[in-house]
This record gives C-alpha cells, sequence and structure tokens, in this order.
C-alpha cells in the first residue's frame, strides 16, 4: 500500500483548521499530520512532521504567509496550496504568494462557494500538489537582454499554462521587451485571480499586461490574459487581430481552455503564430499545440527540469506538438528570436 500524502494546515482560524483537517481527511490517501495557527509554528512543526503538501493563508498574525512562502522555498521547498478569500485584495495577496513559490490557489467558502465545493477540491489539489517538483528559489537578477524587435504588427505568441505557471509565465514576460509581439495566455485560474495576476505582471514587465476584454485588439507590447471561467479566443478583421470572450463548457474540465485558444489561433494566425506549452497538469493545450504546428507556427514546450508539473508539456511532446524542448530560462529568448528569424505570411 503506497504512504499516504502528508498534509499540515496552516491557518490562524481553528474553525478553518478542523473543517480543512475533516474534509482532507474523507480521503483514505491524505494524512493530515498537523495544524498551525500561524507560520512561526509551521516552521517549528515542519521538521518534526514531514508534510508532503502545505495549506496556507495568506493573512496571519506574526508572520504573512508571503514572507513565510519566501523562507520556506529558499530553504525546504515544499508544495503549497495557497486559501484566500474570494475578493480582490484577497486575490491580489494569492497571486502574490504563488508568485513567491506556492503552487496552486483556492478560495475558502465565501457565498456560493461552499464548504462541500471546497472539500472536493482541496482533495484533488492536494494530490495534484504531491506531486508537484520544486526547487530551491534564489532571487533573481535583472532580466535577460534580448534582441530589439522589427516589423512584429502580425506575428502573435500564444501561451498556456497551469500548476506552477504564475511563477513560469512571470520568469518568462519579465524576460520580454517592451515591444514584442501581442502576445495571448492561458493560465489555469479562478475567477477573480486573472485580473490580479494580470495587474501584479503588469508593474514588474516591459510589456503591458491586462485581463482580456471582448474586442481587445492583439498589439506589440501588449499581453492578454485570458478571464478567470471564460474562454478566451482569436479573431481576425482584415489585417486586424483581436479577441473574443465565450462561456461555454469547459474543456479538459477547466475554463479558459489552452486548447481552447490554441486551435483558434491555428486557425486564424497559422504560420504568424509561435506556441508555447508551459507546466501544469493534465493534457490541455497538446491538441491545439499540435495543430498550431500543422497549421505552421512554430511552437515549444518547457522541459521537464523546469517544470513544477511535466503534465500538459509532456503530452504535447508525446504527440509530436511541440518543435522544440526548452528549459524555462531560455523561453522568453526563444519566442523572441523566433519572432524575428522571418517575416510573416499574409
Amino acid at each position: 500500500m503506497s504512504e499516504k500524502i502528508r498534509v499540515l494546515v496552516i491557518d490562524d482560524s481553528a474553525v478553518v483548521r478542523q473543517m480543512l483537517t475533516r474534509e482532507l481527511q474523507k480521503d483514505a490517501s491524505i494524512e493530515v499530520v498537523g495544524t498551525a495557527p500561524d507560520p512561526i509554528v509551521a516552521l517549528s512543526m515542519i521538521g518534526r512532521h514531514r508534510p508532503n503538501v502545505l495549506t496556507l493563508d495568506v493573512e496571519m498574525p506574526r508572520m504573512d504567509g508571503i514572507t513565510f512562502l519566501k523562507k520556506l522555498m529558499s530553504t525546504t521547498p515544499i508544495p503549497t496550496i495557497v486559501l484566500s478569500s474570494l475578493t480582490p485584495q484577497g486575490s491580489r495577496t494569492a497571486i502574490d504568494a504563488m508568485a513567491a513559490g506556492a503552487v496552486d490557489v483556492l478560495c475558502k467558502p465565501n457565498g456560493s462557494y461552499s464548504i462541500a465545493n471546497l472539500g472536493v477540491d482541496l482533495v484533488s489539489r492536494v494530490k495534484l500538489a504531491s506531486r508537484a517538483r520544486l526547487w530551491k528559489r534564489v532571487e533573481t537578477s535583472q532580466p535577460l537582454s534580448v534582441v530589439a524587435l522589427s516589423e512584429t504588427t502580425d506575428k502573435i505568441l500564444a501561451i498556456g499554462a497551469s500548476t506552477g505557471g504564475v511563477q513560469a509565465l512571470t520568469e518568462v514576460l519579465t524576460r520580454f521587451p517592451a515591444n514584442a509581439p501581442g502576445t495571448l495566455i492561458v493560465q489555469h485560474m479562478p475567477p477573480r485571480f486573472t485580473a490580479s495576476f494580470a495587474e501584479r505582471l503588469n508593474t514588474i514587465c516591459k510589456v503591458r499586461v491586462t485581463e482580456a476584454k471582448e474586442g481587445d485588439s492583439v498589439i506589440p507590447g501588449h499581453v492578454l490574459i485570458a478571464p478567470g471561467g471564460y474562454h478566451m479566443v482569436l479573431k481576425r478583421s482584415g489585417a486586424r487581430y483581436y479577441v473574443s470572450i465565450t462561456d461555454g463548457p469547459t474543456v479538459h474540465a477547466v475554463k479558459p481552455s489552452v486548447d481552447v485558444l490554441f486551435k483558434t489561433v491555428a486557425e486564424v494566425a497559422g504560420a504568424n503564430a509561435i506556441g508555447a506549452i508551459l507546466t501544469g497538469m493534465g493534457c490541455d493545450g497538446a491538441a491545439g499545440l499540435l495543430a498550431m504546428r500543422q497549421a505552421g507556427a512554430r511552437t515549444m514546450a518547457q522541459d521537464e527540469s523546469s517544470c513544477v508539473v511535466f503534465g500538459m508539456p509532456m503530452e504535447a511532446i508525446k504527440i509530436g506538438a511541440a518543435e522544440k524542448i526548452v528549459p524555462l530560462d531560455e523561453i522568453a529568448r526563444t519566442m523572441i528570436q523566433w519572432s524575428t528569424s522571418h517575416r510573416a505570411v499574409a
């Protein structure tokens, strides 16, 4: 019999700690090895209990979750799921925590989001998180210099990511020059969190980063992130590329879906596009990346050694969707170089 997944719950609310423990231990493969009211206590418990996964509130006494994560990820990286209330302030804090190293984010029960919903989601996310591969984080220096761009109007960059994607996308986008080609991103993330993620990236990137809205143009120097809970598709009117934000069923149990975006990029932009699939669980994006490659686009997948979870890139590689396998710290440079290596096809 395989060993149970050992979980340490960190939350300043005794009620929440009790509720999370109860929900997690409904699954026979999970064992809650301890609970902590704040990160200081948690740090003292980690060595004794050797947890495989942490659940972490972000606003707590004595030490906030972001400071805790930075300490943890620089010394003893442990897959961590952030629990945050579904509010603009809470979502911004959760995004900062994910940028500091958390592998996933989940909303606390709030309004229509019930304890029952949380229990099902949390068990699933803990199982996924336990398979994440982490390494000690070192503060990065200045972004790599990249070649200046010219004639980028017709180029489209499309990127998909899931688990570990907050960190990966931050690594990639902070290396883009201010006049990088118009870029479309799907990151699996709940509603409202995508807006906060875009706002955070916009403060640290040379390119402009926003959550996509219906009819937004795809232009150089602008990155559009699909809003949580909706699909984003690429359309074209004459020489103008723009996006449409659509509802509809989930694809691979997610919305937004990388496949939905990539397949429309293949249809609309063809050889004028460059696609990249980054770290994440599951297979979303593999078929779409293959469609892009078959339409003449250049395509890449993040390599296994730099992925938090090598699910989505692996599936894309298995079906021949990726022209090249690239380590995370080379993805931005490769995309920019590819975008300048040939003229777009009219």
